[in-house]
This record gives structure tokens, sequence and C-alpha cells, in this order.
């Protein structure tokens, strides 16, 4: 017999009036399969456009179950499931990225999408940590950034922002951080020069770098933010962008995710889970929590990711 869960589900195409709280039944559990009771949901942008019709409108795929990304506790294990970093045992508290449904009580996922949560992240941040983080990841292997070099980032307040301003400090680089002056403070925790964006950014980001910059990384997609990286740095090859989506044609600027033209990465974000959580666990890596939501309140935290003024990740708890 299938369990069942309550979740968050899409019953039509369209804003966030149309999530709903159902008893859900789960699919049969398989060969690798793991349960996990859900303590933390991460919600991101993508989440949205799936229900939007972005991505298409087949009726087929209502109810649409919804989040990718989850932080829990293993309640169910099929035989022969081993997680990312190794044996897994029920009580086992986990992450799971790349699962479907996770807006739930429970989710059921394979074992190769689950990683140990180190004991000293608290699930809220566990549970934002891996999609941002992935996507920095193939951000910084796609502009090979190494120690020693100089890395602007567009948008480095937001969540991938953040992450992958955290993780080229790692690295051994010099970070340039672009931001709102409210955001200042943060990326300077974080360890990044923050410089405020709008007209005479080039200037702006020339007199912290007189030595130029090795590479760039786009967060936001702007018009500003292509021609400013295509005016201080001439190797477009070691320019990405995962927003400049109908921008980058004929430029050499490498565009990363899930539209049109873009490379997914799907190896190199699967490969990083493993190093993120352990960053996650040294202190190298933190995630920023801008609010947390009941599962029953899915449709409010969706309204309030759609504003743009998120500072940071938005969490359910179910």
């Amino acid at each position: 017999m299938s369990p069942m869960t309550k979740a968050v589900v899409a019953n039509a195409y369209g804003g966030p009036e149309v999530l709903e709280v159902v008893d859900l039944d789960l699919r049969t559990p398989g060969p690798g399969d793991v349960l996990i009771d859900v303590k933390a949901a991460g919600t991101n942008p993508i989440d949205h456009k799936v229900y939007s019709g972005a991505f298409g409108t087949d009726p087929g795929k209502l109810p649409m179950p919804l989040g990718m990304e989850v932080s829990g506790v293993v309640a169910a294990i099929s035989p022969g499931a081993t997680g990312i970093s190794g044996p897994l045992s029920v009580g086992d508290e986990v992450i799971a990225f790349r699962v479907k449904g996770g807006y739930a009580e429970q989710v059921l996922t394979s074992a190769s999408n689950v990683v140990a949560k180190p004991a000293n992240v608290p699930f809220e941040q566990a549970a934002g940590l891996m999609l941002v983080g992935a996507t920095a990841v193939h951000l910084l292997e796609t502009v090979h950034l190494v120690a020693g070099e100089t890395l602007l980032i567009h948008g480095g307040a937001g969540g991938v922002g953040l992450s992958a301003v955290q993780l080229a400090v790692v690295r051994g680089a010099t970070v340039i951080a672009t931001a709102s002056s409210r955001r200042h403070d943060v990326l300077t925790a974080f360890g990044a020069t923050p410089v405020l964006y709008g007209s005479g950014l080039a200037d702006r980001v020339r007199s912290l770098a007189p030595g130029g910059l090795d590479a760039v990384i786009d967060t936001v997609g702007t018009d500003e933010a292509i021609s400013v990286s295509l005016e201080l740095l001439s190797d477009q090859s070691r320019i990405a962008t995962i927003a400049g989506f109908g921008k980058t044609d004929g430029t050499g600027i490498k565009l990363l995710g899930n539209g049109p033209g873009a490379d997914p990465g799907t190896k190199i974000r699967d490969a990083a889970r493993a190093d993120l959580a352990r960053f996650a666990g040294d202190g190298g890596l933190r995630v920023e929590i801008d609010r947390t939501y009941p599962l029953e309140q899915a449709a409010e935290a969706h309204r309030h990711l759609a504003g743009g003024h998120a500072a940071g990740k938005v969490i359910l708890l179910p």
C-alpha cells in the first residue's frame, strides 16, 4: 500500500492562488527509494515557473506536486538504498535535492538524491542549500575560477549570488559583487567587496579592480549586467549568466540553466551535492533565511518570493 501525505499541489496553471494543500498518495516505494519526514522545504522561482504555464500547460500534469529540495529525517528505506554520502538508516538527518513534491509532510525519492545533513546545520538552512549552491558551483566551474583571480558577481546578495560569493572566497578569489546599498553589509560579512549597481557601474568596478577582472557571473540578467560584463572583460568565454535569456546571442557569454539554449549542467550540479553539504558543515557556506511559512501558507510564500525582495531563502515548514 502506498503511503499518503499532506502536500501542496497546483490544481491549475496560474499564480499562487492555484496552490492548495491536499492529501496525496505517494507512489509505491521501489528499490533504492527513501521515505523522508520533511522538516523544511526550500522554495525557488523555478517552482512557480512550472505551474505558471511557462513550460507548457499539459493538463495531464495536474494536480502538480511542487518542491525540489528538502531537509528531514529518514522514515523508511527500501532495499538497496544508498545515499550520496553512504548507507542510510531510519532516523538519519538528511538533505534531498531533485525530489518531486517536496512541499509536503513526507516525500519519497531515490536514495541517489539524498546526502547526510551536517548535524550543526539547522533544517531550515539545509533545505535552502542545494539548488542555489549547485547553481553557484555550475557558474564558477563554467568560468574556470581559480585562486588569486578577481571575480565580478552581478546580483551578489540573492540566493545564488551569496552562495557564489562564499564558494569563490573558499577558492581563494577576490570577489566584487553588485547589490543595493541595503545589502552591502551582508556582502562584506561574507568576504566580498560590494558595489552599487546602476549608472556608472563599470567605472566603479574599474576603481575596485585596477588590475582588471578574470571572470564574471551574472544572476540577474539585466541589460546593464550583460553590457558591463562585455565592457569589462574581453574574454567572453569567462562570462556566464543564469538569467540573460535572449540577450547573449552572438556575445560568447555562456548561458546556463533550464531555459532554451542553456547548458543545464546536470552532472556538475549533481556532483556538487556532497561538497555543498561538507562546506556547510565546515562553516564555509551559510544559507541566509528571509522568511519561513507553514505549509498551509505556501501561496503566501510564493507571493513574497515573486515580489523580488526576499533577502535570502523562503522556506516552508510542514
